[in-house]
C-alpha cells in the first residue's frame, strides 16, 4: 500500500495532505485485513469510486437539464477477489453484514438462502444484473466494501457503490466501457432493479470526475465539459447529520409532477419533451395552466436550468461572488418551490451565508436531510468551519460534520 502515498497525484488527481493520505491508508489497510479474515487470501485489487457534491442544477437531471457537480475525495472502496463459481460473496465492513447471491438468480433479488437481498446488497446485485443485460461477462467474486461517503447525506453514496462494483467487474471481465457508459449502466441498474428513478448526474460524476474541475453536464445529450473552480476558493460540505426519511417516495412524486407539467405545457409548446425545453419567459406566460403545486415544482426546474447555464459562464469569468448569489437563489427555490428542504438544512444555510468569507450556500442532493454545500474563500475556510459548527450545534443540539472537499478524479482501480 505504500505506492498509494507515493502516487496520490495519480490515483486521486492531486497531492493529498499527510493527514488525508493516512486516513485513506488506514481505510485500505482495514479493508485488506477484513478481506484476508473473510476469504483467507489477499485481494486481487481494490476498486474505488468517489461520491459527488452538486453545486448547482438540483432535481433537473431527470428533466433533461444541466447540472454542475464534482467528484469528491470521499469514496467507496471494494476489495475484490475472483470466484470461480457464479457466487457473489459480499461483506459490508461499515455495517458488519454479509450477503451471498448467485449471478444465475439475479431476477429473484434474493440471497442463496432464499431471503430477500438487504437494501445495501441490492446495489451491487443491480450492477451485475445491468451488466449481464448488456451481454458483458460478469464473474463470481469475493468482495469487502467500505465507504467514507456518508449514507443518506446527499453525496451519492449509492452511486459510488454502484460505480465501484462496475469497475470491479470490468477489471475481472476484461471488457472495457467508457466512463459515461459505465455511468449509464449504473443508472439503469438503480432505475430498473433498485427502483429509484434517479437521473444520470450521480453516476456520471463518480465515473467521470476530474481533479480540480467542476463538470457541466447536459443530461439530454450527455455532452459535458469541465469548468474551473476559481483560485482562492474551496468547497466546504456541512453535514446536518439528519438522514432522509421521505427520500424515495417524495423523489418519485416530484418526478411525476414534472412529467405532468410537461404534458400540459405541450398543448402550447408541442415540441417540448422535458421542462428543460421551456424558457423562463415562456413559462411565466403559461404557468397559469398548471395546478398550483405542479406550477411550483415546474418553476423550480425551469429557473434552475437557467441558473446552472448562467453559473458556468460566471465561473469561466472568475466571478465568484455572482456564482455565490446563484447558489443562494438555488437554495431558496429548493426550499420554497420544490419543497425538499428541512429546518436543519435551512438553518445551516442561513448561518453559513452570514459568516465572513462565504460566497454562497445551499442544500445539495435530493434533500429531506443530508448536507449543504458552501463556496468559501480559502483563507477563511478554517474559521468558517469552526463558526458554522458552533452556530448549528447551539441551535439544534446536533454535532455536525463539516469539512473541505477537493474536486477529485473519477473511479479507478488501485
Amino acid at each position: 500500500m505504500l505506492s498509494l502515498e507515493r502516487n496520490s497525484q495519480v490515483v486521486f488527481g492531486q497531492s493529498l495532505s499527510f493527514v488525508a493520505v493516512k486516513l485513506i491508508m488506514d481505510t485500505l489497510n482495514r479493508l485488506t485485513e477484513k478481506f484476508r479474515q473473510a476469504y483467507h487470501a489477499d485481494p486481487a485489487f481494490i476498486a474505488r469510486a468517489p461520491g459527488r457534491v452538486n453545486l448547482l442544477g438540483e432535481h433537473v437531471d431527470y428533466n433533461d437539464g444541466w447540472v454542475l457537480p464534482t467528484a469528491i475525495d470521499r469514496a467507496a472502496y471494494v476489495a475484490v477477489g475472483e470466484c470461480a463459481s457464479s457466487l457473489v460473496s459480499l461483506s459490508a465492513l461499515d455495517l458488519d453484514e454479509g450477503a451471498v447471491f448467485r449471478l444465475t438468480e439475479l431476477d429473484e433479488k434474493h440471497d442463496v438462502t432464499g431471503k430477500p437481498l438487504s437494501a445495501w446488497a441490492r446495489y451491487p446485485a443491480s450492477v451485475a444484473w445491468a451488466l449481464k443485460a448488456q451481454g458483458l461477462a460478469v464473474t463470481g467474486l469475493d468482495a469487502v466494501l467500505t465507504s467514507d461517503v456518508p449514507r443518506g447525506s446527499g453525496l451519492s453514496s449509492s452511486a459510488a457503490v454502484e460505480v465501484a462494483f462496475a469497475m470491479a467487474w470490468q477489471k475481472l471481465g476484461g471488457w472495457s466501457l467508457t466512463p459515461m457508459e459505465l455511468a449509464l449502466t449504473c443508472q439503469r441498474a438503480e432505475n430498473r432493479y433498485v427502483g429509484v428513478n434517479c437521473g444520470i448526474m450521480d453516476q456520471f460524476a463518480s465515473a467521470c470526475g476530474q481533479a480540480g474541475r467542476l463538470l457541466l453536464l447536459d443530461c439530454r445529450s450527455l455532452e459535458w465539459e469541465t469548468v474551473p473552480l476559481p483560485e482562492g476558493v474551496v468547497i466546504v460540505v456541512a453535514d446536518t447529520t439528519v438522514r432522509r426519511t421521505l427520500g424515495d417516495s417524495e423523489y418519485n412524486a416530484r418526478r411525476a409532477q414534472c412529467e405532468e407539467a410537461v404534458r400540459i405545457l405541450k398543448e402550447v409548446f408541442p415540441a417540448i419533451t422535458a421542462l428543460r425545453d421551456v424558457a423562463v419567459e415562456d413559462f411565466n406566460r403559461y404557468a397559469h395552466l398548471l395546478l398550483p403545486l405542479t406550477q411550483k415544482r415546474a418553476r423550480h426546474v425551469v429557473e434552475e436550468c437557467a441558473r446552472t447555464r448562467r453559473a458556468a459562464d460566471v465561473l469561466r469569468a472568475g466571478q465568484v461572488a455572482e456564482f455565490g448569489v446563484l447558489m443562494n437563489e438555488g437554495h431558496l427555490s429548493l426550499r420554497d418551490l420544490y419543497e425538499v428542504s428541512i429546518p436543519e438544512l435551512n438553518l445551516m444555510v442561513e448561518a453559513a451565508q452570514k459568516i465572513d468569507g462565504c460566497y454562497g450556500a445551499r442544500l445539495t442532493g435530493a434533500g429531506f436531510g443530508g448536507c449543504t454545500v458552501n463556496l468559501v474563500a480559502a483563507s477563511a475556510a478554517e474559521d468558517f468551519q469552526r463558526e458554522l459548527a458552533q452556530k448549528y450545534e447551539k441551535a439544534t443540539r446536533k454535532t455536525p460534520e463539516i469539512y473541505v472537499c477537493h474536486a477529485s478524479n473519477g473511479a479507478g482501480v488501485i
